[in-house]
């Protein structure tokens, strides 16, 4: 049988910044949260994603007596501004359905547990935060996301990866708590621009920037446009402001570059993202981030023309004018006005004017809600 230390030894050899060990008791306290904020949580149910059903691992793996987590540091290199600017940075390199890197290591780690006689299971819906804690890796922000002890400077650019398996190693002591100094006087929580979170360790992930932007299940909501700023795809808010984050992120500035997310960032423009179809998503975008299917191609375009609009830049005025009038989905169509209406200037106001003389009702109303904007008035 593999001994605990063999076992940190392969994880540091293939690469992880970090791993601790816990027992495969139930997730009680999870699973109660969860049915108290059940309906916070309703959208996952409609997408197939039983979380309570993650809490019992010995229901994922019978006979499970352990659960190894290994911490993974995403943000190894710098990445282009112009994705940061726009993509949460853990998507940028994330590799799960071409397995090129992570996924790699991942594979090697269960093999070798499995040669030497142990069984695992990563399952998607175990509260793998929440196990990294109760592995005595880290603590929690008050932005509910983990914070390590030793990797990345003790901030949160890691991803923990639980993996269930039926041997009884050492356990590490839990560090189930909130480790944020009090001076920090909530910054995430005063940051939020949509208010999602609502205290320490408590979100409603329905006005998380990350869920709306691949999860919302139709346009906008308008008093949330502004505030969403110019996320397209996940967000990193709450990390850019915390004080825990600030070590890590100083570093990085002398990281080598992403050479692999340089490349692949032309793909990535509002625009490119804007006119896009179906062949292109799936060749280009969807290998990378990959939550929205190609039939819910409207979510991603609005998602561009939103962030346009939040640009403030005229450069894009020509672009919105034509998804305005031409794209088939009129979600994509209502949020191009807006934003037009949000860049305004002259040109926004004569695109908007020449649609407004077609009395489009497919549009509703957002084109005259365009034209009465300050950024139009007066042009």
């Amino acid at each position: 049988m593999l001994t605990r230390r063999v076992v940190e030894e392969k994880a540091m050899e293939l690469g992880f910044a970090d791993i601790g060990i816990c027992d495969a008791s139930p997730f009680t306290k999870h699973a109660e949260i969860l049915d108290e904020r059940r309906v916070n949580y309703d959208w996952a149910h409609k997408l197939g994603l039983d979380l309570s059903a993650g809490t019992d691992p010995c229901a994922i793996l019978p006979g499970a007596k352990s659960i190894i987590v290994l911490l993974y540091n995403y943000f190894q290199q710098r990445f282009p501004p112009e994705m940061e600017n726009h993509f949460g940075r853990c998507y940028l390199d994330d590799d799960r359905l071409i397995k090129e890197g992570l996924s790699r290591k991942i594979k090697a780690f269960r093999s070798f547990l499995e040669v030497g006689g142990i069984r695992t299971k990563i399952p998607f819906n175990l509260p793998h935060r929440v196990a990294a804690a109760r592995s005595g890796l880290g603590t929690f922000g008050k932005n509910c996301l983990f914070y390590a002890h030793r990797a990345v400077a003790g901030g949160s650019w890691t991803l923990p990866i639980a993996v269930v398996v039926d041997a009884a190693l050492e356990v590490d002591q839990p560090t189930v708590e909130v480790g944020c100094p009090d001076w920090c006087r909530n910054a995430c929580i005063i940051a939020c621009p949509t208010g999602a979170l609502q205290g320490p360790r408590k979100i409603d992930p329905r006005r998380c920037i990350s869920y709306l932007t691949y999860f919302g299940e139709d346009i906008t909501p308008e008093e949330l446009r502004e505030p969403m700023g110019l996320w397209v795809y996940g967000c990193d808010h709450c990390q850019n402001v915390c004080p825990r984050n600030r070590a890590w992120l100083a570093r990085s500035r002398s990281f080598p570059i992403n050479e692999k997310v340089v490349k692949m960032a032309p793909d990535f423009s509002l625009p490119a993202l804007l006119h896009m179809d179906v062949v292109y998503y799936e060749a280009r975008i969807q290998p990378h981030m990959f939550y929205m299917p190609s039939t819910e191609l409207w979510r991603w375009k609005m998602n561009a023309a939103r962030a346009m609009g939040n640009m403030l830049d005229p450069v894009y005025t020509g672009d919105l004018q034509k998804a305005m009038t031409s794209d088939s989905d009129n979600r994509v169509r209502k949020m191009s006005a807006w934003a037009l209406g949000r860049i305004g200037g002259k040109m926004a106001k004569k695109a908007l004017e020449k649609q407004s003389r077609k009395n489009d009702e497919t549009l509703g109303d957002e084109v005259e809600k365009a034209l009465a904007g300050k950024a139009v008035q007066g042009f």
